[in-house]
């Protein structure tokens, strides 16, 4: 079954502001509450405005979803799923604190609000990484630091020692209380302050992650990044985000890259032009991919004008293909298997297989 488009859920244009997409959710979240609106299917208009305002109220989600659709967030991609979804805290924040917790509408309370203890995934981020031109083009592995959450070893994550049932729930992770809201009276379960939906409270508290179960860390990830790569392209990094809540998985790093103008070569997606000095004021040329060494390229007309002649000559241009001297080891690899190809002639691969050594 396909999902509706998020933006088409809200009612609003896909370059609607921040600002227009949280106050076109807080109309819709009145009007579908469960608590108010008894129509038959109320409950699942309610369920999609929440996946909807999840996914575009974050930057990162909705620029993934711009870019991707629906696909952006299928579970086998590691990406955005209903679990991820907390209405109870986006109500909270939108409304105030009304919202303390869903009501106790049959089985629905347990959709984004109540206990804690449900697995989480962890938060993707986005990184921006630099590169020089000739790093975009040849390929290198970088080191990239990064500031993640991740789960305090210490004390596995859990957030503390000598683990006990928590006094105040009785060990199931919420309280319940009524309250008036813009609703009327409403009973509502909120998770419990002693132990944050846990159940379980500790007689020593962790001094590391001081009970949070998780801290934050600077890692250096060794990165291989693929020859060809161009500005705007984006590598997912699986698992290497921010860690999950209460067993869930990692989230992912997504790393958008910005490559720096070269002196000479002007880049068109594959094709390489070089800005080049004529008697006439600079010129381009193209040198397209296989472009072999010696080659000459015609700049017609930009030659001299000789004696009694109306027409210039040509200028020639001659391709000096150099070789890179220091490689790294896959990109030996990859530049062996190259030579292992055929080749236009024997004395083409001798040479090249010399270079390689």
């Amino acid at each position: 079954m396909n999902k509706k488009d998020y933006y088409e859920v809200l009612g609003v244009s896909k370059d609607a502001s921040d600002e227009e997409i949280k106050r076109a959710f807080r109309v819709l979240a009145k009007k579908y509450h469960p608590d108010v609106n008894k129509e038959p299917g109320a409950a699942e208009k309610f369920k999609e405005i929440g996946e909807a305002y999840q996914v575009l109220s974050d930057k990162t989600k909705r620029s993934q979803y711009d870019q991707y659709g629906h696909a952006a967030f299928d579970n086998a991609g590691g990406g955005f799923d209903m679990g991820d979804i907390n209405l109870d805290d986006i109500l909270s924040n939108i409304f105030g604190g009304g919202f303390g917790g869903f009501s106790s509408f049959g089985g629905f309370s347990g959709f984004g609000g109540g206990s804690k203890t449900r697995a989480r995934r962890g938060e993707d981020m986005l990184l921006k990484v630099k590169l020089t031109f000739e790093e975009a083009v040849y390929g290198c592995e970088k080191d990239i630091k990064v500031l993640v959450t991740d789960n305090c070893d210490k004390c596995n994550g859990k957030g503390g020692f000598g683990e006990v049932t928590c006094h105040t729930c009785g060990g199931v992770g919420v309280i319940r209380e009524e309250q008036r809201s813009l609703f009327g009276i409403m009973q509502t379960q909120k998770i419990c302050p002693d132990c944050s939906g846990s159940g379980k409270t500790f007689k020593e508290i962790c001094t590391k992650c001081h009970g949070t179960g998780q801290v934050r860390e600077n890692k250096t990830l060794t990165i291989s990044i693929p020859a060809g790569i161009n500005t705007g392209n984006q590598l997912r990094l699986s698992g290497k985000g921010a860690a999950g809540i209460n067993g869930g998985e990692n989230g992912d790093i997504y790393l958008e890259f910005e490559v720096a103008e070269h002196k000479y070569f002007e880049r068109h997606d594959d094709d390489i032009y070089l800005e080049i000095p004529t008697l006439t004021g600079n010129g381009y040329i193209e040198i397209k991919p296989g472009t072999q060494n010696y080659t000459k390229l015609k700049l017609k007309g930009k030659g001299i004008k000789g004696l009694n002649s109306k027409v210039a000559g040509d200028m020639y241009v001659v391709v000096n293909v150099i070789i890179p001297t220091k490689l790294t080891k896959t990109q030996k690899d990859l530049l062996k298997e190259l030579a292992e190809t055929d080749l236009e002639s024997e004395d083409e691969f001798k040479d090249f297989r010399r270079s390689l050594k």
